[in-house]
């Protein structure tokens, strides 16, 4: 099929979906990138979507594996969000990194697309995410400098106060629920400037823990959820280890 609109999503978990669950898709995830696709091409016949995210790439991954495949496929908009495994890693010199992002976002832009970039979201009500606030911060700032420099378009993901609800949260605390996801395809909508119709699925009550109770959950996520993501740090393994892209290629959704 000959697309005349093409819109290419680049990244890791964020993009990829995960925290979104659909066992009907590729991957088992759906994710704002598919709902985003989904409203762009409702009234686009010649609308092409495709997905090079896959979880836990780091931001040197993202640029070597996704940034030419994407732009061999001649994109009208690409969204990019890569660097949030990078600032959780022990040593990280983001401004090195983000020279290589600042190259990779001009060599986008130079195809004539509209490129779409994001902050880091504020984790300050995580006990355990909130220690990378600083480093987040200086990520985010040198992230505006490189979208002002280029014209490219920016998703304040730092800013969205909507997010400190548990209820916009998967259960790994670590991604973002169905409701999270639904939340953030408005958000890049409105940026895009582009009409939608996106209803936000009900939020999972999240109970206000304490005691011997917020103990046990707190025992029961490291458990399931941040032991295996220390283990997989220290052992130099990633979720996304085996998993190709969910759309390598445009289609229509």
């Amino acid at each position: 099929m000959d697309f005349t609109s093409r819109f290419v999503a680049l990244g890791d978990s964020f993009t990829e979906g995960v925290g979104d669950d659909d066992p009907t898709r590729p991957n088992g995830v759906r994710g704002w990138a598919d709902r985003v696709a989904e409203q762009l091409g409702a009234a686009d016949p010649g609308f092409g979507y495709a997905n090079l995210a896959i979880r836990g790439r780091k931001l040197r991954h993202i640029l070597a594996e996704q940034v030419d495949a994407a732009v061999e496929l001649n994109p009208t908009l690409v969204t990019i969000y890569a660097g949030a495994n990078d600032i959780l890693r022990p040593r990280i010199d983001i401004d090195d990194l983000l020279v290589e992002y600042d190259d990779a976002i001009a060599k986008m832009r130079a195809t004539g697309a509209t490129v779409v970039m994001f902050t880091g979201f504020d984790a300050r009500g995580s006990k355990v995410f909130s220690t990378m606030r600083g480093r987040t911060a200086i990520y985010n700032e040198l992230v505006r400098g490189i979208a002002g420099d280029h014209g490219a378009l920016l998703v304040d993901y730092w800013r969205f106060s909507e997010y400190y609800d548990w209820g916009m949260w998967a259960q790994d605390r670590m991604h973002m629920s169905a409701a999270g996801h639904a939340n953030m395809a408005k958000r890049v909508l409105d940026v895009l400037e582009h009409d939608h119709s996106i209803d936000i699925p009900p939020m999972t009550p999240v109970p206000e823990l304490s005691g011997v109770d917020a103990l046990r959950a707190n025992a029961r996520w490291f458990r399931e959820y941040a032991g295996p993501w220390v283990v997989r740090r220290v052992t130099g393994k990633s979720s996304g280890d085996g998993l190709t892209p969910k759309y390598p290629e445009l289609i229509r959704l």
